[in-house]
């Protein structure tokens, strides 16, 4: 198996990816295999964990909600924190395989909450905290969230890993009221929420987006935005960069503007898991992979045009296997479930997300 040329900080229970240098002896890899998840609630068993840490994954990424928090009281988030951190299966799994983490809504405070939160700074600290982040990090200091981006690989076989945060900076939800909700959305098994009647609405902020697309232009064989929400599904209702049009639009725009090859989008929040592809107005298909949850579970899954192959209710993780070894290599997405068996699956080639086919 290949192991990630990372630097790492130990604990008692914690292994923390950090930025991987770049060695003098590059290696060729054989195969590269991240797993990833989100909605962990920390009162609930986890025996998905048993098929995550069998799997010996050389990354595991938690897109969100991995501890449910929703309070101002910091005393009693950190309280939710341990109970997370003495979870057997959490404890093994971050004692033997790198693991990164944004948040969303309910580990950043309250539940569907954004910029408004006023326990932020506070909740920041722990969360940091709590996933090992190195003191001297820029996400304990920045003052408009806690994005981030790691670098896998060298030279030709490059994964990076960029992370937003869509909490800090989002601007109010637009709701449509209860009535209309309990009337329309409810039966259609969709959320309360419509697209913000803002046309330049943001979750991210300008200075977020300015970071966001200088990351985008760094050179990689392969781009994963870790997004804590859905980015390609539309009008699910519930919270999503749909609600955001400017930010969903501006994205692709970028990735076409940049030429930008090789991105794949990961995502969770939903409490269901599927594989979503949009081509529209793009140089090359956007496949997303949305797993949801690791303990929790929705069982009033809402429709998605885009939806590629059969989705789950039931608890799920997901995982992007590289091979390398293929003269044009492959990226397997797929998702898994309690047992680690795969259930809907899909196998692209670099060329097939990288048209450009630039030399990275």
């Amino acid at each position: 198996m290949f192991k990630f040329i990372y630097s790492f900080i130990f604990t008692t229970v914690i292994i923390t990816s950090q930025a991987f240098a770049e060695s003098s002896h590059p290696q060729q890899l054989a195969t590269q295999k991240i797993l990833f998840g989100s909605c962990s609630h920390q009162d609930k068993a986890m025996p998905i964990l048993n098929a995550i840490n069998k799997e010996k994954a050389d990354l595991f990424i938690f897109l969100g909600d991995n501890v449910y928090g929703d309070t101002e009281n910091m005393s009693h988030l950190a309280n939710k924190y341990t109970l997370l951190g003495n979870n057997a299966g959490i404890k093994t799994l971050l004692e033997n395989t790198p693991a990164i983490a944004i948040w969303d809504d309910h580990d950043y405070g309250e539940n569907d909450a954004g910029g408004e939160y006023p326990q932020k700074e506070a909740s920041r600290k722990l969360m940091l905290d709590f996933w090992n982040e190195p003191k001297n990090s820029a996400r304990y200091t920045r003052k408009d969230g806690i994005y981030t981006s790691y670098m896998y690989g060298e030279n030709n076989q490059k994964v990076h890993v960029i992370m937003p945060d869509l909490r800090w900076n989002r601007e109010k939800l637009n709701s449509v009221g209860k009535e209309k909700y309990f009337t329309e959305r409810k039966p259609k098994n969709m959320g309360p929420y419509s697209p913000s009647k803002n046309p330049t609405a943001s979750m991210l902020g300008e200075t977020q987006w300015q970071w966001l697309e200088a990351e985008l232009q760094k050179p990689a064989k392969i781009k994963v935005i870790a997004s804590s929400l859905q980015l390609l599904p539309e009008f699910t209702g519930w919270e999503s960069w749909a609600n955001f049009p400017h930010d969903r639009n501006r994205l692709m725009s970028l990735i076409k503007k940049h030429k930008i090859n090789g991105v794949i989008i990961i995502s969770g929040d939903t409490h269901w898991g599927e594989l979503s592809k949009v081509t529209n107005d793009l140089d090359y298909p956007l496949w997303e992979v949305t797993s949801s949850g690791l303990t929790e579970e929705w069982k009033e899954v809402s429709p998605n045009k885009h939806r590629v192959g059969k989705y789950t209710h039931k608890v799920n993780y997901g995982e992007l296997l590289i091979n390398w070894q293929q003269t044009d290599p492959t990226i397997t997405l797929s998702l898994k479930d309690v047992k680690g068996d795969i259930f809907t699956q899909q196998t692209l080639t670099i060329s097939e997300i990288s048209p450009y086919k630039k030399n990275h």
